[in-house]
């Protein structure tokens, strides 16, 4: 068989850019070379675009952009090239390629820009497309449509610009403390606040709209996060459901990726049927928000065992020890072949 030639996209002029770095190094390495000829993209801080060809431990310890190998690239929107342009000795080369795999977190990689550029090229993308990694990167709109899709979610409101102290209050009003403070996109709980307080109210409103030009108030939800994995296009595969236990504050990127003071149950801790009920109200978001591919579900459980819509990854973690792998291990798949169909699924019928 044919070895089809990959471009992995890496980095990003993100606040993720070094989670972004992880998992890419763990997709890398588990990309069969008897199947796949793969070609490193990799984007700077400061957004410039290199095609790297080093190791691994360069991308993981971020030297990776003053490795020899580094050449300025970039994809090109032209759909005669269908690829990557290299700008080598003054002259560009094209190196043809069959998808493309973002592993991009946050904004400028998830949220829709880079998908357009490839949908541009005609590059087929792994996971999903401009419309659905728009709106999933929207907390706003997201919670919008899961809402019309009968799913329920955290009563809140929406902050276009900052208001007076005395307005903001005023609109607040009906959401018990604590409340959550968030910037409408972002993603790893970049400027996320949890306010107990109303006197911590603008200073948690003016960190958010640091992030970006749109905020958002929400009411905490009492009980557990739980997260469902999610792999397909028309037909859905649903990983094990995982259980975030917290033992203080919030699931905030510390915790995220650190672990400190919070544990990951897989599989939950949750019996088979709020679990099924759990991966239903999954497909519901999915396939409300047009997603494809993959993309890992966030929830919460109520005491009262409701199940209450958080938010959507559409390229969420994934070293070998994140929680969208770990889920659809649970269901027997390896790292490897949840990498494979990422492929396969992406790549013309």
């Amino acid at each position: 068989m044919e070895r089809k030639t990959v471009a992995v996209l890496f980095g990003g002029h993100s606040s993720e850019y070094e989670v972004s770095l992880q998992s890419a190094a763990a997709v890398i390495e588990s990309l069969d070379p008897e199947k796949y000829q793969v070609v490193l993209l990799g984007i700077t801080r400061q957004g410039e675009w290199r095609k790297y060809g080093g190791g691994m431990e360069g991308i993981r310890n971020d030297t990776w952009s003053r490795h020899d190998s580094c050449v300025p690239a970039l994809i090109s929107p032209d759909r005669r090239t269908h690829g990557i342009l290299v700008m080598e000795g003054g002259r560009a080369a094209a190196i043809p390629v069959d998808v493309a795999f973002p592993v991009l977190h946050g904004k400028n990689g998830e949220d829709g820009t880079l998908q357009g550029l490839l949908a541009l090229a005609g590059i087929p993308c792994v996971g999903c497309g401009i419309l659905s990694s728009a709106l999933c990167m929207d907390k706003d709109m997201a919670h919008r449509l899961a809402g019309l899709a009968g799913i329920k979610t955290p009563d809140s409101i929406v902050l276009h610009s900052p208001i007076p102290g005395a307005e903001l209050l005023k609109r607040t009003a009906h959401l018990p403390y604590p409340v959550f403070v968030k910037p409408a996109n972002a993603g790893s709980s970049f400027g996320i606040t949890k306010v107990s307080d109303a006197e911590l109210l603008p200073g948690a409103v003016r960190t958010a709209f640091q992030h970006d030009r749109k905020v958002i108030i929400e009411e905490a939800v009492a009980g557990f996060e739980v997260g469902c994995a999610v792999l397909g296009n028309e037909t859905l595969t649903m990983g094990k459901v995982d259980e975030i236990e917290l033992s203080q504050g919030f699931f905030d990127y510390t915790e995220k990726y650190t672990l400190q003071t919070s544990q990951i149950h897989m599989p939950a801790r949750i019996d088979t049927g709020t679990a099924n009920r759990i991966k239903r109200a999954a497909a519901t978001i999915y396939r409300a928000l047009n997603c494809s591919g993959f993309a890992r579900v966030d929830l919460f459980l109520t005491p009262e065992n409701e199940i209450v819509f958080n938010e959507v990854n559409t390229i969420p973690g994934f070293t070998a020890h994140s929680r969208y792998p770990n889920m659809l291990k649970g269901i027997g798949m390896t790292f490897e072949q949840i990498i494979d169909e990422l492929i396969r699924l992406a790549m013309p019928s």
